[in-house]
């Protein structure tokens, strides 16, 4: 199979590129795939717009067309029998079923459909991170346990700032201070940090679960 899988920002980019190959193998052998951040590709849909509104619309919107613009293009390039396409994004503060139906949809906009699914993280990419205790505690010796303890998994409860609670020295409230781009740097050192430790079917988190388990029904099925 050859999966192109879409992901939000960079420390997601960074953490599947650990965790893909825990459940599809090396590249190559059997299965191909490439892993791409969102972000990049959105500069492009961007650039094509008046300055005006590429300042101004907001997220959702830039996501949608970007998404848009590049499942068009996988409709015509990627293999029929064997091309899949795979979308992660970030919940956030959006309804699940509302936000999930919106981005399935965006398959229906093409000619010809790409195969391929939608997956959220509840409700931050690093809810996959704290799914993995033992990946955690390995990467930063030092964890604050009853931080780690006390998250409920995949709960909206601000789940980057309760990691950065349990490993950040000075916690969330001190590195919301800094702001970005050190959260950035910070979310994407966490990602290949932990990353490398998990162990993708024993992760707690039932929004990575369903993510693995849509990687694994395509496999199986081919």
């Amino acid at each position: 199979m050859h999966f192109e899988i879409l992901v939000e920002d960079a420390s997601g980019k960074l953490l599947l590129e650990h965790l893909v190959p825990k459940i599809l193998g090396p590249k190559g052998k059997p299965n191909k795939y490439r892993i791409i951040n969102i972000q990049e590709l959105k500069h492009r849909v961007m650039a094509q717009m008046p300055r005006h509104l590429a300042r101004t619309l907001p997220w959702d919107t830039i996501l949608f067309q970007t998404l848009i613009s590049q499942l068009k293009a996988y409709g015509k390039s990627l293999p029929r029998k064997n091309g899949i396409v795979i979308i992660v994004v970030d919940l956030d503060y959006h309804d699940f079923k509302t936000f999930y139906n919106q981005l399935e949809a965006l398959f229906s906009k093409c000619d010809p459909v790409p195969a391929g699914g939608v997956r959220l993280a509840v409700e931050e990419i690093e809810a996959w991170l704290l799914g993995d205790s033992v990946a955690v505690r390995r990467a930063y010796p030092f964890v604050n346990e009853f931080v780690l303890k006390s998250y409920e998994q995949d709960s909206i409860c601000g789940t980057w700032e309760c990691l950065a609670d349990a490993i950040f020295h000075g916690g969330s409230e001190h590195l919301a201070k800094i702001g970005y781009p050190k959260i950035g740097r910070e979310k994407c050192q966490w990602a290949d940090n932990i990353g490398q430790y998990m162990t993708v079917d024993a992760n707690q988190s039932p929004s990575f679960q369903a993510f693995y388990n849509l990687l694994k029904q395509f496999i199986t099925s081919d």
